[in-house]
């Protein structure tokens, strides 16, 4: 499985290690990817989405139908409409 959410485009970014004695290695900090499956009841359809922990904080607030509309208002490609089956 990919390590990119599906919705917020978080991706791994690269860093260091330093050690005590301050030297440095490369390193890969990981995004916290889940795979989720949503029901999304205004277009009566599941979705089953890869997405960070913040996308899913994103979707417990506003809930999955209105942040879908908000991202695809905003131009991001989300793989699939809404009014298709996944």
């Amino acid at each position: 499985m990919s390590k990119v959410c599906d919705l917020t485009g978080k991706r791994p970014i690269s860093g260091h290690h330093v050690s005590h004695s301050n030297v440095k290695t490369k390193r890969r900090f990981m995004p916290n990817i889940h795979k989720k499956r949503y029901y999304v009841p205004e277009t009566d359809q599941w979705v089953t989405l890869k997405l960070s922990t913040s996308a899913m904080r994103n979707i417990n607030k506003l809930g999955i139908y209105e942040y879908l509309v908000r991202l695809e208002r905003e131009g991001v490609r989300l793989g699939f409409t809404l009014g298709d089956k996944k």
